[in-house]
């Protein structure tokens, strides 16, 4: 497949994810596909492929400038591995604000607007997640469980 196919399949793909974290979060295939990480894993596999089927890796691309990482996203599937990497780890935050929040009793209605945010956003639907978090438990530890004393 092209880059742009594979572009459009994955962002297609990974929506019916996104859909089970908002609308179906306890549901035991949710948890068994997103909470352990088989999307994101699978994800994983699609983002080193990418990597190694840019048949032209820039002499002057790298990640240490912004020039240099310019330079690497005027390969297609260099920004098609860059995307992927977006999508899973996305997933990745979005899986982990679900099961966090069920740990620590935040209603999901208070979550949704956050996963929503995370996937248009990213870094922003984390953020959010974070000050919701803190105003209705008052924490801002991310420990994923607490320790027995």
């Amino acid at each position: 497949m092209e880059p742009d196919q594979l572009f459009i399949f994955f962002n297609r793909s990974i929506l019916p994810a996104w859909l089970l974290l908002i609308f179906a979060p306890r549901w035991r295939w949710t948890q068994a596909i997103i909470f352990h990480a088989w999307i994101p894993s699978f994800l994983a596999v699609f983002y080193i492929y990418a990597f190694v089927s840019n048949p032209v890796f820039p002499e002057d691309g790298n990640f240490l400038t912004l020039e240099g990482v310019m330079v690497l996203f005027q390969q297609p599937y260099l920004v098609l591995a860059g995307w992927i990497h977006y999508l899973a780890f996305d997933l990745f935050i979005g899986a982990w604000q679900v099961r966090d929040a069920q740990r620590r009793d935040i209603h999901h209605l208070w979550v949704v607007p956050c996963l929503i945010m995370t996937l248009v956003f990213g870094p922003a639907g984390l953020l959010l997640y974070f000050i919701v978090r803190y105003w209705l438990v008052r924490t801002l530890t991310t420990r994923e469980v607490d320790i027995a004393s």
